[in-house]
Protein backbone atom coordinates (compact mmCIF):
# COMPACT_ATOMS: atom_id res chain seq x y z
CA UNK A 1 0.00 0.00 0.00
CA UNK A 2 1.31 3.41 -0.99
CA UNK A 3 -0.07 6.53 0.69
CA UNK A 4 0.89 10.02 -0.48
CA UNK A 5 0.20 12.84 1.98
CA UNK A 6 -0.04 16.20 0.20
CA UNK A 7 0.24 19.37 2.23
CA UNK A 8 1.55 22.92 1.99
CA UNK A 9 0.51 26.53 1.97
CA UNK A 10 -2.82 27.60 0.52
CA UNK A 11 -2.36 28.76 -3.06
CA UNK A 12 0.75 26.65 -3.66
CA UNK A 13 -0.97 24.05 -5.84
CA UNK A 14 -2.16 21.31 -3.45
CA UNK A 15 -5.47 20.85 -5.23
CA UNK A 16 -3.73 20.55 -8.59
CA UNK A 17 -1.38 17.94 -7.11
CA UNK A 18 -4.28 15.89 -5.78
CA UNK A 19 -6.08 16.15 -9.13
CA UNK A 20 -3.01 14.77 -10.86
CA UNK A 21 -2.74 11.90 -8.38
CA UNK A 22 -6.37 11.07 -9.04
CA UNK A 23 -5.63 11.04 -12.78
CA UNK A 24 -2.80 8.59 -12.06
CA UNK A 25 -5.18 6.17 -10.37
CA UNK A 26 -4.85 7.19 -6.74
CA UNK A 27 -7.86 7.07 -4.42
CA UNK A 28 -7.87 10.69 -3.22
CA UNK A 29 -9.41 12.43 -0.22
CA UNK A 30 -8.94 16.18 0.27
CA UNK A 31 -8.82 17.94 3.64
CA UNK A 32 -8.86 14.76 5.71
CA UNK A 33 -8.73 15.48 9.47
CA UNK A 34 -5.42 14.19 10.81
CA UNK A 35 -7.26 12.49 13.67
CA UNK A 36 -8.84 10.19 11.05
CA UNK A 37 -5.70 9.45 9.07
CA UNK A 38 -4.81 6.23 10.90
CA UNK A 39 -8.37 4.95 10.60
CA UNK A 40 -8.40 5.81 6.90
CA UNK A 41 -5.14 3.92 6.41
CA UNK A 42 -6.63 0.94 8.22
CA UNK A 43 -9.50 0.91 5.75
CA UNK A 44 -7.05 0.97 2.86
CA UNK A 45 -5.17 -2.02 4.22
CA UNK A 46 -8.31 -3.97 5.03
CA UNK A 47 -10.03 -3.44 1.67
CA UNK A 48 -7.49 -3.23 -1.16
CA UNK A 49 -10.14 -4.56 -3.54
CA UNK A 50 -12.11 -1.33 -3.00
CA UNK A 51 -9.36 1.28 -2.88
CA UNK A 52 -6.53 -0.27 -4.87
CA UNK A 53 -2.91 -0.18 -3.75
CA UNK A 54 -2.39 3.58 -3.71
CA UNK A 55 -4.13 6.53 -2.14
CA UNK A 56 -3.51 10.21 -1.47
CA UNK A 57 -4.83 12.59 1.16
CA UNK A 58 -4.70 16.35 1.36
CA UNK A 59 -3.89 17.79 4.79
CA UNK A 60 -4.03 21.53 5.47
CA UNK A 61 -3.73 23.99 8.32
CA UNK A 62 -7.43 23.84 9.24
CA UNK A 63 -6.60 20.85 11.42
CA UNK A 64 -6.37 21.61 15.15
CA UNK A 65 -2.82 22.76 16.06
CA UNK A 66 -2.38 19.89 18.50
CA UNK A 67 -3.11 17.36 15.74
CA UNK A 68 -0.65 19.04 13.38
CA UNK A 69 1.96 18.85 16.13
CA UNK A 70 1.38 15.09 16.39
CA UNK A 71 2.01 14.54 12.69
CA UNK A 72 5.49 12.95 13.10
CA UNK A 73 4.07 10.36 15.51
CA UNK A 74 1.08 9.67 13.24
CA UNK A 75 3.39 9.21 10.26
CA UNK A 76 5.65 6.84 12.19
CA UNK A 77 2.61 4.76 13.18
CA UNK A 78 1.50 4.44 9.56
CA UNK A 79 4.94 3.26 8.49
CA UNK A 80 5.10 0.79 11.36
CA UNK A 81 1.80 -0.63 10.07
CA UNK A 82 3.46 -1.46 6.77
CA UNK A 83 2.19 1.45 4.69
CA UNK A 84 4.66 3.06 2.32
CA UNK A 85 4.12 6.74 3.07
CA UNK A 86 5.52 9.74 1.26
CA UNK A 87 4.94 13.34 2.23
CA UNK A 88 4.77 15.95 -0.53
CA UNK A 89 4.93 19.56 0.65
CA UNK A 90 4.22 22.49 -1.66
CA UNK A 91 5.04 26.12 -0.97
CA UNK A 92 5.67 29.39 -2.78
CA UNK A 93 7.16 32.75 -1.98
CA UNK A 94 4.92 35.12 -0.03
CA UNK A 95 4.53 37.67 -2.82
CA UNK A 96 3.50 34.88 -5.22
CA UNK A 97 0.86 33.57 -2.80
CA UNK A 98 -0.45 37.10 -2.28
CA UNK A 99 -0.77 37.62 -6.02
CA UNK A 100 -2.55 34.30 -6.52
CA UNK A 101 -5.10 35.12 -3.86
CA UNK A 102 -5.54 38.57 -5.38
CA UNK A 103 -6.01 37.14 -8.89
CA UNK A 104 -8.54 34.52 -7.81
CA UNK A 105 -10.18 36.69 -5.13
CA UNK A 106 -10.30 33.68 -2.85
CA UNK A 107 -10.33 33.96 0.91
CA UNK A 108 -7.44 32.41 2.79
CA UNK A 109 -8.75 29.61 5.06
CA UNK A 110 -7.09 31.15 8.14
CA UNK A 111 -8.10 34.77 7.63
CA UNK A 112 -10.34 36.19 10.29
CA UNK A 113 -11.32 39.58 11.67
CA UNK A 114 -8.27 41.71 12.34
CA UNK A 115 -5.81 39.40 10.49
CA UNK A 116 -4.29 40.40 7.18
CA UNK A 117 -3.60 37.95 4.36
CA UNK A 118 0.15 38.27 4.95
CA UNK A 119 -0.29 37.38 8.63
CA UNK A 120 -2.49 34.40 7.69
CA UNK A 121 0.23 33.05 5.37
CA UNK A 122 2.86 33.37 8.11
CA UNK A 123 0.61 31.61 10.64
CA UNK A 124 -0.25 28.83 8.20
CA UNK A 125 3.40 28.12 7.44
CA UNK A 126 4.16 27.91 11.18
CA UNK A 127 1.25 25.52 11.80
CA UNK A 128 2.39 23.26 8.97
CA UNK A 129 5.98 23.21 10.21
CA UNK A 130 5.79 19.64 11.62
CA UNK A 131 4.60 18.37 8.23
CA UNK A 132 7.21 20.34 6.29
CA UNK A 133 9.98 18.87 8.44
CA UNK A 134 8.82 15.32 7.60
CA UNK A 135 8.40 15.95 3.87
CA UNK A 136 10.13 13.61 1.43
CA UNK A 137 9.59 16.02 -1.44
CA UNK A 138 9.51 19.83 -1.20
CA UNK A 139 8.22 21.69 -4.24
CA UNK A 140 8.52 25.46 -4.64
CA UNK A 141 5.87 26.49 -7.16
CA UNK A 142 6.78 30.19 -7.25
CA UNK A 143 8.13 29.97 -10.80
CA UNK A 144 6.25 26.85 -11.87
CA UNK A 145 3.23 26.88 -14.14
CA UNK A 146 0.35 24.47 -13.57
CA UNK A 147 1.50 22.40 -16.53
CA UNK A 148 5.07 22.25 -15.21
CA UNK A 149 3.86 21.25 -11.74
CA UNK A 150 1.74 18.43 -13.12
CA UNK A 151 4.62 17.17 -15.30
CA UNK A 152 7.12 17.32 -12.44
CA UNK A 153 4.82 15.39 -10.12
CA UNK A 154 4.02 12.86 -12.83
CA UNK A 155 7.71 12.19 -13.43
CA UNK A 156 8.57 12.03 -9.73
CA UNK A 157 5.74 9.65 -8.90
CA UNK A 158 6.50 7.47 -11.90
CA UNK A 159 10.06 7.14 -10.61
CA UNK A 160 8.72 6.35 -7.18
CA UNK A 161 6.70 3.47 -8.61
CA UNK A 162 9.99 1.79 -9.47
CA UNK A 163 10.90 1.85 -5.76
CA UNK A 164 14.16 3.56 -6.59
CA UNK A 165 15.41 6.89 -5.36
CA UNK A 166 14.02 9.65 -7.58
CA UNK A 167 16.92 12.04 -8.16
CA UNK A 168 16.42 15.58 -9.46
CA UNK A 169 19.17 17.95 -10.57
CA UNK A 170 18.35 21.65 -10.67
CA UNK A 171 20.38 24.62 -11.85
CA UNK A 172 19.64 28.06 -10.43
CA UNK A 173 21.00 31.57 -9.96
CA UNK A 174 21.91 32.73 -6.47
CA UNK A 175 20.71 36.24 -7.27
CA UNK A 176 17.19 34.78 -7.53
CA UNK A 177 17.44 32.78 -4.29
CA UNK A 178 18.27 29.19 -3.38
CA UNK A 179 15.57 26.61 -4.27
CA UNK A 180 13.87 25.91 -0.91
CA UNK A 181 13.26 22.26 -1.76
CA UNK A 182 16.91 21.39 -2.39
CA UNK A 183 18.44 18.68 -0.20
CA UNK A 184 22.00 19.58 -1.22
CA UNK A 185 23.32 22.81 -2.75
CA UNK A 186 26.62 23.22 -4.61
CA UNK A 187 27.91 26.76 -5.12
CA UNK A 188 29.92 26.99 -8.37
CA UNK A 189 30.39 30.77 -8.46
CA UNK A 190 34.12 30.13 -7.89
CA UNK A 191 34.48 28.77 -11.43
CA UNK A 192 35.46 30.76 -14.55
CA UNK A 193 32.40 32.64 -15.77
CA UNK A 194 31.54 32.68 -19.51
CA UNK A 195 29.41 35.77 -18.87
CA UNK A 196 32.54 37.94 -18.87
CA UNK A 197 33.37 36.86 -22.41
CA UNK A 198 31.26 39.14 -24.63
CA UNK A 199 31.15 36.49 -27.35
CA UNK A 200 29.61 33.93 -24.95
CA UNK A 201 27.30 36.11 -22.88
CA UNK A 202 24.21 35.59 -25.04
CA UNK A 203 24.52 31.80 -24.86
CA UNK A 204 23.62 29.42 -22.02
CA UNK A 205 25.15 26.26 -20.63
CA UNK A 206 23.04 24.31 -23.14
CA UNK A 207 24.86 25.87 -26.10
CA UNK A 208 28.00 24.45 -27.66
CA UNK A 209 30.19 27.61 -27.41
CA UNK A 210 29.74 27.74 -23.64
CA UNK A 211 30.19 23.99 -23.28
CA UNK A 212 33.49 24.15 -25.21
CA UNK A 213 34.71 27.03 -23.05
CA UNK A 214 33.91 25.23 -19.80
CA UNK A 215 35.22 21.88 -21.06
CA UNK A 216 38.64 23.51 -21.31
CA UNK A 217 38.72 24.75 -17.69
CA UNK A 218 40.48 22.34 -15.27
CA UNK A 219 38.68 23.84 -12.26
CA UNK A 220 35.34 23.00 -13.87
CA UNK A 221 36.41 19.40 -14.52
CA UNK A 222 37.48 19.08 -10.88
CA UNK A 223 34.15 20.45 -9.64
CA UNK A 224 32.28 18.02 -11.89
CA UNK A 225 34.32 15.12 -10.51
CA UNK A 226 33.68 16.26 -6.94
CA UNK A 227 29.90 16.50 -7.33
CA UNK A 228 29.74 13.21 -9.23
CA UNK A 229 31.82 11.51 -6.54
CA UNK A 230 29.55 12.92 -3.84
CA UNK A 231 26.50 11.44 -5.58
CA UNK A 232 28.09 8.03 -6.08
CA UNK A 233 29.13 7.93 -2.43
CA UNK A 234 25.84 8.99 -0.87
CA UNK A 235 23.00 7.90 -3.17
CA UNK A 236 23.26 4.22 -2.15
CA UNK A 237 22.93 5.25 1.49
CA UNK A 238 19.79 7.26 0.81
CA UNK A 239 18.31 4.34 -1.15
CA UNK A 240 19.14 1.97 1.70
CA UNK A 241 17.28 4.32 4.03
CA UNK A 242 14.18 4.05 1.76
CA UNK A 243 14.38 7.71 0.80
CA UNK A 244 12.00 8.36 -2.10
CA UNK A 245 13.18 11.73 -3.42
CA UNK A 246 16.40 13.71 -3.46
CA UNK A 247 17.07 17.08 -5.09
CA UNK A 248 20.59 18.36 -5.72
CA UNK A 249 20.84 22.01 -6.77
CA UNK A 250 23.82 23.62 -8.50
CA UNK A 251 23.97 27.39 -8.38
CA UNK A 252 25.98 30.08 -10.13
CA UNK A 253 25.38 33.83 -10.18
CA UNK A 254 22.58 34.11 -12.73
CA UNK A 255 21.71 30.47 -13.41
CA UNK A 256 22.50 30.74 -17.13
CA UNK A 257 25.95 29.27 -17.78
CA UNK A 258 28.05 27.34 -15.23
CA UNK A 259 25.24 25.72 -13.23
CA UNK A 260 23.35 24.71 -16.38
CA UNK A 261 26.51 23.21 -17.90
CA UNK A 262 27.36 21.19 -14.77
CA UNK A 263 23.83 19.83 -14.37
CA UNK A 264 23.83 18.68 -17.99
CA UNK A 265 27.26 17.06 -17.65
CA UNK A 266 26.11 15.30 -14.46
CA UNK A 267 23.04 14.03 -16.27
CA UNK A 268 25.25 12.59 -19.01
CA UNK A 269 27.53 10.83 -16.52
CA UNK A 270 24.66 9.37 -14.55
CA UNK A 271 22.96 8.18 -17.75
CA UNK A 272 26.09 6.19 -18.62
CA UNK A 273 25.79 4.55 -15.19
CA UNK A 274 22.17 3.61 -15.93
CA UNK A 275 20.57 6.16 -13.61
CA UNK A 276 17.79 8.31 -15.01
CA UNK A 277 17.44 11.74 -13.41
CA UNK A 278 15.02 14.62 -13.67
CA UNK A 279 16.58 17.90 -14.73
CA UNK A 280 15.26 21.41 -14.30
CA UNK A 281 16.98 24.66 -15.22
CA UNK A 282 15.03 27.07 -13.07
CA UNK A 283 16.17 30.33 -14.64
CA UNK A 284 15.73 28.98 -18.17
CA UNK A 285 12.23 27.57 -17.65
Amino acid sequence: MRLSIVSGTSGSGKSSALNLLEDLGYYCVDNLPLALLSAFAGQLLAHPEKYGDRAAVGVDARNPPEELGRFPAILAGLRDAGIRCEVIYLDAEDHVLLKRFSDTRRKHPLTRSGMSLTEAIVEERALLGPIALEADLHLDTSRTSLHQLRELLRQRLSHGDQRLLSLALESFGFKHGVPPGADFVFDVRCLPNPYWDAALRRYTGLDEPVRRFLDEQPEVAQMLDDIHGFLNRWLPRFEAASRSYLTLAVGCTGGQHRSVYLVERLRERLAVEGREVLVRHRELS
